[in-house]
């Protein structure tokens, strides 16, 4: 493929650029839903004039729906898309992107979307739509899927539809609540991906942080107890990452722990536990719900997360070797990568 795109420059270079244009375009409404010509031009930072002979050009084939509210991509599009996406990466750089880190980090499959989620709400959308095509293809019959909370597995709770039925599928809470918006809540989103895909769901109702005694008493309930053993049976676990400092104090952890945790140079936070730089966990919560080796046996663990900032705390989770697939963004994938080489050089000489 990359000696055919090389070819491709050399003797139509124009024909490269029209392909990413269409292909922005069409990418950019999906993620919008509905999208005005004003909006999507604004969007793209292309004159109106522009957009619009190039609108009706993909109407014309069928790729574009145009209704007074706005443009659709028609179902034609969806595929259309999904059939470009390996070329689209080949020829902008994110398929070595991916590769790289693939290899740096031991995974089966890294997928990385364009963009920085840090700066765009479309791209922190499309890794969710990246992460409901990673699971859709994981799943099989009976599975059960945990997942936690957070903003960026809200979008993939959100990018979940009715093309995906699997009705015996169940979907659990890796973990109990944070005690914020229940939008943001592991409960919340199991029962949004079921409702969405026509699967089961299980509700763990508990807080997400506990001491020793009421942990022990919480555990010998019958009820807690029968769902927490299907949390822990989960095949796929799907999780966010978050920054070790942020999520402590979102914990409401005491000052003193936040302290310890901050000494022991913890830069990430996953399913409750706290990463060094080195993948290394320094400090865990008690809680009900997915437990260290409880991850470590899952069969298939999904990270998701993007954001320039987060390319740190994203490389340090990696680096814990328990996560199968990671999907990212373009601008977290890059600052990885400058992390691994420069990890790689040389200490200057004094």
């Amino acid at each position: 493929m990359r000696q055919l795109i090389e070819l491709q420059q050399q003797l139509v270079p124009d024909l490269l650029g029209v392909m990413r244009k269409r292909y922005m375009i069409l990418h950019q409404v999906m993620l919008s839903d509905t999208i005005g010509r004003r909006t999507l031009a604004n969007a793209l930072d292309m004159t109106e004039r522009v957009l619009r002979a190039e609108t009706d050009f993909l109407k014309e084939q069928g790729l574009l729906e145009i209704h007074t509210a706005g443009m659709r991509i028609s179902e034609q599009g969806r595929r259309a898309l999904e059939q470009l996406e390996p070329l689209y990466k080949s020829m902008f750089g994110l398929s070595d992107l991916e590769e790289k880190l693939r290899r740096a980090y031991g995974l089966s499959q890294v997928v990385i979307v364009q963009g920085d989620s840090d700066t765009s709400v479309q791209t922190k959308r499309e890794l969710g739509r990246a992460a409901c095509q990673v699971l859709r293809t994981a799943l099989r019959p009976r599975d059960v899927v945990a997942v936690t909370g957070g903003t960026t597995i809200v979008q993939v709770a959100n990018q979940l539809t009715t093309t995906t039925v699997m009705k015996d599928i169940w979907f659990v809470p890796a973990r109990g609540g944070l005690g914020e918006s229940l939008d943001y809540q592991a409960n919340t989103l199991a029962s949004t991906m079921a409702k969405r895909t026509g699967g089961h769901y299980r509700l763990l109702h508990v807080p997400d942080h506990l001491g020793e005694e009421a942990f022990a008493s919480l555990m010998q309930e019958p009820n807690i107890r029968e769902i927490v053993d299907v949390i822990r049976s989960a095949r796929i676990v799907v999780h966010g990452i978050g920054d070790a400092m942020i999520m402590a104090r979102r914990r409401k952890l005491d000052d003193e722990v936040v302290s310890a945790i901050e000494a022991e140079g913890a830069l990430a936070e996953a399913f409750g536990f706290y990463f060094d730089r080195n993948g290394a966990v320094v400090h865990q919560m008690q809680t009900v719900g997915l437990r260290l080796e409880d991850i470590v046996n899952t069969e298939l663990v999904i990270g998701v997360a993007g954001g320039k900032n987060k390319g740190e705390a994203i490389a340090a989770v990696m680096r814990f070797g328990h996560n199968d697939v990671l999907v990212t963004d373009e601008a977290a994938a890059l600052e990885m990568v400058r992390l691994l080489e420069e990890s790689q050089m040389p200490d200057k000489e004094l």
